[in-house]
């Protein structure tokens, strides 16, 4: 995808019409379910059978009372406990912040907990 494509995809995601409510997080997960490639550049086929795999997606929308996350952060979260969603044609997973297990961002400090009660 190229860097106009990638724009544009990110433009879609702005002015979403829905306001998210409490701890709600709506995520857009990274690349497909499909094949993938390791690090060496090997492709691992969609039915190549993994342990249980976490995965990456990008924030698009918080709600008022998420602590941690912000809009365009990278979280990583069990994909078997989402919610789907369709707007605009484009699929979504909502979330609760509790579901993330992990944030990736410029702005994290390393000297935290990275606990919360």
């Amino acid at each position: 995808m190229s860097t106009r494509d990638s724009s544009t995809a990110d433009d879609l995601d702005q002015g979403l019409p829905i306001q998210l409510l409490h701890d709600r997080v709506l995520v857009r997960q990274e690349g497909g379910e499909g094949e993938r490639r390791s690090a060496a550049g090997i492709v691992i086929p969609a039915t190549a059978s993994v342990g249980h795999r976490l995965s990456w997606a990008v924030a698009v929308a918080v709600g008022p009372n998420v602590r941690a996350i912000k809009v365009s952060d990278r979280v990583l979260f069990d994909p078997d406990d989402r919610s789907e969603v369709e707007l605009h044609g484009r699929q979504y997973i909502l979330l609760r912040e509790r579901d993330v297990h992990a944030v990736a961002a410029a702005r994290v400090e390393t000297d935290g907990t990275g606990l919360y009660l």
